[in-house]
């Protein structure tokens, strides 16, 4: 009973934190709470269930949690190859195959801590096992919630389209990865344009890197003009270097000529989440809506997001898996 209780009162307060502003993190971690005690309460309650179905409950819960894990990290590992073979060796690109190696490490380290009796290694594993858990459920929670803020309803007017850029190729030409971004903005574009009255103002953000023969922006203007956009309806925002300069620099933008006006924000599916916690943070009032990515690149660029906002609150992270850390040497030195 007080599970599902817990249940309610969590989903209540994800219901509430999204009514308020759906770019919140703390809307992802109430949704997880409420699915975590909704799932104790389903378990809970299995013995009054008909015969037969709690055997069939455990036996999918052994396999889950037997393979579930193995076959993630193989998953991840093939992932990683490929990622590496059509996008390069760059850190970035390597998270999905680091994480489904650290995974079989984890694994193999408990298999042999188990078969030595180790306590040593008992505990460092059991140690390592809740930091993961926390990380892991954040991560889910992450992954949940940036779903389905995906797929809430925009708004249905706004002053400007702000798209983000994402780096060029050969230092001047658009990329797949951010096509994709102005193909959908221009998309957002007409879309407000035809509600009528004011049109809305497309703001191209992105600054010059240093192997960049110009800015980002401009280049992201071109295409656009290129094929047939209007070109008095682009404005550059050229000087940012990262999703909160880009949101900074273009409130600045908007602010300068149309103070107190809504922007739509767009960017990748599995950027959506991250810039839209960036956008709330600038004070924007603005929400992200997000284009398709290829889908072997999602989950490095997923892992890559969350690691971002795991980062983005490490104060009370890092703080938490320090806390399990020091419990785990106090264990072992208990004995």
């Amino acid at each position: 009973m007080f599970a599902l209780a817990a249940a309610v009162f969590f989903l209540l307060l994800f219901g509430i934190g999204v009514l308020r502003d759906r770019r919140r993190f703390g809307n992802a971690v109430y949704l997880g709470l409420a699915v975590t005690f909704l799932g104790i309460a389903l378990l809970a309650g299995i013995d009054d269930a008909p015969p037969g179905v709690a055997e069939s409950v455990m036996v999918v819960a052994l396999l889950v949690l037997g393979l579930g894990p193995v076959v993630l990290a193989a998953l991840l590992c093939v992932n990683g190859v490929k990622m590496v073979r059509k996008e390069g060796r760059r850190p970035a690109n390597l998270l999905s195959l680091l994480a489904g190696l650290g995974m079989f490490g984890v694994m193999t380290l408990a298999l042999f801590a188990g078969t030595t009796g180790s306590w040593t290694l008992t505990m460092i594993v059991v140690t390592t096992l809740f930091v993961l858990g926390y990380v892991s459920f954040l991560f889910v929670c992450f992954v949940g919630y940036a779903f389905l803020y995906g797929r809430m309803r925009l708004r249905r007017d706004a002053d400007y389209v702000v798209v983000l850029g994402s780096g060029l190729i050969g230092g001047r030409r658009v990329p797949p990865l951010l096509a994709s971004r102005l193909d959908r903005g221009r998309q957002v574009y007409e879309r407000l344009a035809a509600r009528g009255g004011d049109a809305p103002v497309l703001i191209t953000s992105g600054g010059q890197g240093p192997d960049e023969e110009l800015p980002e922006s401009h280049a992201m203007a071109d295409y656009l003009v290129e094929r047939g956009f209007p070109a008095g309806a682009v404005m550059r925002e050229d000087r940012s270097r990262t999703t909160e300069e880009n949101m900074l620099f273009s409130k600045e933008l908007m602010e300068r000529d149309r103070p107190g006006s809504s922007c739509v924000i767009v960017t990748n599916n599995f950027h959506a989440f991250r810039a839209a916690l960036a956008a709330r943070r600038a004070g924007l009032d603005g929400q992200v809506v997000g284009s398709p990515t290829a889908a072997y690149f999602w989950p490095t660029a997923t892992i890559r997001e969350f690691v971002a906002v795991f980062l983005d609150y490490k104060v009370v992270n890092l703080g938490i898996c320090l806390t399990l850390v020091l419990l785990g040497v106090l264990a072992w030195a208990s004995r």
